[in-house]
């Protein structure tokens, strides 16, 4: 058996109106066509459902117990019609985004503002992990969509798009009454006591082997912090932290110095597999993020001179 909506159709119309010149008029058919439709069907199903005569038609006990199934399975399949047309228009969906904590508290909560924003009837879910993991998470599809940080050629990337978003200097932050200067050193920094991350944080690991490079030790006042707990203790007076420049951004306990001499940076990517088509959520997901991307870094704002954006266009 192999119904097809549109006999399913032509019959409810029939039924409905109880004529077949009427009910092909009503959908725009040619009677003949109309009437081949209602013949591949009953056909198919091995009954008569009209009693055709020349005042109109009528429906058989056959036709009177599919009635109901067809009009049922015409609505299953408006209502399928419209929830995909909802998706499509963003009036339904679900994103699942990863980002590391550093980006989390500076790029990924603008993006976030903004789309839920613009589309509040999509399901917004944030995984937060290091960039390594959140492309593993991506490769095994249970991400949508990651913002990964790298500092040049990375293993872990394999399998997936990367798309260079912006390259962003990291600074010295410290608690926004102390007496501070516009930037500083690395062999000065060694001398202040830090408030360092948890080492399960990348940041933590190339701030330390950029110490190393210089045979510099530094003084770590507090140890194996969470960026929330780093940002706290900072403002408390606990010590100085490295942290990425947008994540100064928003927090006025806070003020920043560059750090030079060397200067460290970070470059942020969107991640995105390269073998599967994206919804219309994630495309315009993606679309937010490279907009916040270029409207936090836009000349004259106050990021402008440490984060560059790399995006092509």
């Amino acid at each position: 058996m192999s119904m097809k909506l549109e006999q399913l159709r032509s019959f409810e119309a029939i039924a409905r109106v109880g004529h077949f010149t009427r009910a092909a008029e009503q959908l725009y058919l040619a009677q003949p066509s109309l009437s081949r439709q209602i013949a591949a069907l009953e056909a198919d199903l091995g009954v008569s459902l009209f009693h055709r005569g020349p005042s109109g038609a009528t429906l058989t006990t056959a036709g009177e117990l599919l009635l109901p199934i067809a009009r049922r399975m015409l609505g299953d399949a408006e209502t399928a019609r419209e929830q995909m047309n909802e998706l499509t228009g963003l009036r339904r969906g679900r994103i699942r985004l990863g980002a590391p904590p550093t980006l989390c508290v500076s790029l990924v909560a603008d993006v976030l503002a903004a789309f839920r924003s613009a589309h509040p009837g999509v399901e917004l879910h944030i995984t937060e992990g290091g960039s390594r993991s959140l492309v593993d998470a991506l490769n095994e599809s249970a991400l949508d969509l990651a913002l990964v940080v790298t500092r040049g050629p990375d293993p872990a990337v394999h399998g997936t798009e990367l798309i260079p978003l912006l390259t962003e200097e990291l600074v010295v932050v410290s608690a926004a009454e102390m007496p501070w200067r516009e930037e500083i050193t690395l062999e000065e920094l060694a001398n202040i006591p830090q408030v360092a991350f948890n080492r399960s944080y990348e940041l933590r690991m190339s701030t330390e082997a950029a110490f190393s490079a210089r045979g510099l030790e530094p003084l770590i006042a507090v140890e194996g912090a969470e960026m929330d707990a780093v940002l706290r203790f900072v403002e408390r007076g606990l010590g100085v932290a490295v942290v990425p420049a947008m994540v100064v951004i928003g927090r006025p306990g806070l003020r920043s110095a560059r750090l030079v001499s060397p200067s460290l940076s970070r470059t942020v990517n969107l991640a995105r597999r390269h073998d599967i088509a994206p919804s219309a959520a994630t495309a315009a997901m993606q679309e937010f993020v490279f907009s916040t991307v270029d409207r936090l870094a836009a000349p004259g704002t106050e990021l402008a001179r440490l984060v560059t954006p790399t995006r092509r266009r």
